[in-house]
């Protein structure tokens, strides 16, 4: 096929010596020339109409798709008419399609065994785009990975964290592993897990939480705040308490929230119990030293005293 097309295209295309002056002269004929000239035009007008299909398709499903899916129809529209203009041009010219297209089936089997991965992320980035778990916008967090849904491609998703930085994902792993979308919904809940000390009045502690959460401008009435007594712990007792939020002020409202009750708790005296840790100096072997108060050791001395025995020394 190739001694073909060069027998056709590029032998009439070398110049000839004349024998008396040595000029140049191109043995191109009128037929090959319009051909080409022909496949051209094919090209340039292929081009214009590919690009205004894919871009009529995207605006036309933009109104009823996400932008994701509507963007992902154009990419097919306008490769796939690409795919077309090539194999018209390569008939206009003469070329035996029947060849080329089994040398393209043979590549593509080996091309698929050695890019799997990337034939996965493809289908994968197909299901997202069906199933439509988070859009351009969203907040989602996947493992350790929390941000904001930058773009949804065929390959991988971009994602940028709360630092700032730019994160890429693959598809196939937003289907192998779980995804928490958390700012699919417009209203969410802050919880806040307070612990107080046993001789608190839980009761009385309840009422003040309950009372923050109402006074608070960003905290919803419906549904309205909660707070339940959770568990007993080993130094506490933990109350949850339960408010609702929009979306925009979940931050805000959790942070103002936890000051506003550790002000109040102030003011009414409520405990809120932490660890104590002892630092004794010295050598680990040496007796951690006792100070017994000059009076427990009287009374110590006349207790024994009393009962015939002896006391050491202090």
């Amino acid at each position: 096929m190739l001694s073909r097309l060069t027998a056709d295209f590029a032998l009439p295309l070398l110049a000839a010596a004349d024998e008396n002056g040595g000029a140049i002269r191109t043995l191109l004929t009128t037929e090959k020339l319009v051909l080409i000239l022909f496949a051209v035009v094919i090209v340039v007008v292929g081009w214009a109409v590919i690009r205004l299909l894919s871009r009529m398709a995207e605006q036309a499903t933009a109104r009823h798709w996400s932008p994701e899916r509507a963007s992902l129809i154009r990419k097919i529209i306008f490769y796939g008419g690409w795919v077309i203009i090539v194999l018209t041009v390569l008939a206009q010219l003469g070329v035996r399609l029947t060849a080329i297209l089994a040398t393209a089936g043979i590549a593509g089997i080996a091309i698929g065994f050695a890019a799997q991965t990337s034939l996965s992320n493809v289908i994968s980035g197909l299901f997202l785009s069906i199933e439509k778990p988070f859009k351009v916008g969203n907040m989602i967090q996947i493992g350790d990975t929390l941000g904001m849904v930058l773009s949804i491609d065929l390959i991988s998703v971009k994602l940028r964290m709360f630092d700032n930085r730019f994160v890429r994902i693959p598809n196939e792993t937003f289907i192998k592993e779980r995804v928490i979308n958390v700012s699919r919904f417009p209203v969410r809940r802050v919880d806040l897990m307070l612990g107080v000390a046993y001789k608190e009045d839980v009761a009385r502690v309840r009422e003040v939480l309950l009372d923050e959460a109402h006074q608070h401008p960003l905290a919803l009435e419906d549904p309205e705040p909660l707070c339940f007594c959770w568990e007993f712990a080993s130094s506490s007792v933990n109350l949850l308490l339960v408010v609702w939020a929009v979306q925009a002020d979940f931050l805000k409202l959790k942070s103002e929230l936890l000051m506003n009750i550790k002000a109040r708790f102030d003011r009414e005296g409520i405990e809120i119990p932490f660890p104590h840790v002892s630092v004794y100096p010295g050598s680990a072997a040496r007796p951690l030293p006792i100070d017994i108060p000059p009076e427990t050791v009287r009374r110590l001395r006349a207790d024994a005293d009393e009962g015939g025995g002896e006391m050491p020394p202090p």
